[in-house]
């Protein structure tokens, strides 16, 4: 018996000791990925922190101390007034461009995207099937290749209806709706898989028609989802600035915020203080979006990585 009880209490320490062993690798793995997570933050906001700083400067100021803090925090004001005013970047007429492309686009996306998808999950067949597929592929096709033949189209199009694209904001719009529809129908389409069907055939029974389902039972259930298309369409779009040289072009009255600030570099090269001021302008109404919507993002994200 004495044996046994001392063969009992080595097994038991064992135990203990292996147990304590897991505890603490798992608790120096969790230390190690709070390292390399903070390291990346630092990393990714340190471009941010470097156009905040030296928006806060003279010209002089940033070519000969960049890394520094500003001695004046409000000459980030005056650098703002300056560019508010500067005919070169036309700020206000292209923040207006800006935000009409992107809400328009935005909007249409999400409307078009979010029926789409319900029409293709609903559906049984081997056409909606196939269709899924054709959009799911279409996020795999570069946009360097079709960035030419989309302007060539949009010229003859625009011939043959009379009514012209290019240089225009319904070309935009079109063009962000095509672009970025692939990708919304396949997010919405694996959030619309997770609603019990139950609820749609209960507001049939009501007496509900099928357009009626939709945007009374269906489309307010997708509101999670539908913050994340937003978000992730709309950062893309307001920063976007190769789609916007093709269709708008140069010298052009209507302009987006990239387009104007990569114009003003262009005629101010050595005015670092003022191209710095330009594109932190440029990303506060991004960040200001991000952070009253990240609470529904990070929901959408979360049920569909779940779903």
């Amino acid at each position: 018996m004495a044996d046994q009880h001392t063969q009992f209490q080595k097994t038991g320490v064992q135990a203990k000791k292996l147990r304590q062993t897991r505890e603490t690798r798992a608790k120096t793995g969790l230390i190690g990925l709070e390292i390399i997570t903070a390291l990346l933050f630092l990393v990714t906001l340190f471009p941010i922190f470097l156009v905040l700083i030296n928006s806060g400067k003279t010209a002089f100021s940033v070519t000969a101390s960049p890394l520094t803090l500003p001695e004046d925090w409000l000459q980030i004001f005056r650098n703002m007034k300056t560019i508010w005013v500067d005919p070169n970047i036309q700020y206000g007429s292209s923040f207006y461009s800006s935000l009409l492309i992107t809400v328009f686009s935005v909007g249409a996306i999400i409307l078009i995207s979010a029926q789409a998808a319900w029409v293709l999950v609903r559906s049984k067949t081997r056409i909606a099937a196939f269709l899924f597929m054709m959009f799911v592929a279409a996020m795999t096709i570069p946009f360097q290749i079709v960035m030419l033949p989309l302007v060539q189209w949009f010229r003859i199009l625009g011939d043959f209806i009379g009514f012209r694209l290019l240089r225009t904001y319904p070309g935009m719009i079109l063009s962000y709706m095509g672009f970025g529809m692939s990708l919304s129908i396949f997010l919405y389409h694996g959030f619309i898989k997770g609603i019990p069907y139950e609820l749609e055939e209960a507001a049939i029974i009501d007496g509900a028609s099928r357009v009626g389902t939709f945007y009374q039972i269906v489309f307010p259930l997708l509101k999670p989802i539908t913050a994340t298309v937003m978000i992730l369409n709309g950062i893309w779009i307001w920063n976007d600035y190769l789609l916007p040289l093709l269709i708008l072009g140069k010298g052009n009255r209507i302009q987006t915020i990239p387009l104007a600030v990569a114009n003003f570099a262009g005629a101010y090269v050595k005015q670092w203080d003022l191209i710095l001021t330009a594109i932190l302008m440029a990303m506060i109404p991004v960040i200001i979006v991000f952070l009253i919507a990240q609470k529904q993002i990070i929901k959408g994200m979360v049920a569909g990585s779940i779903k």
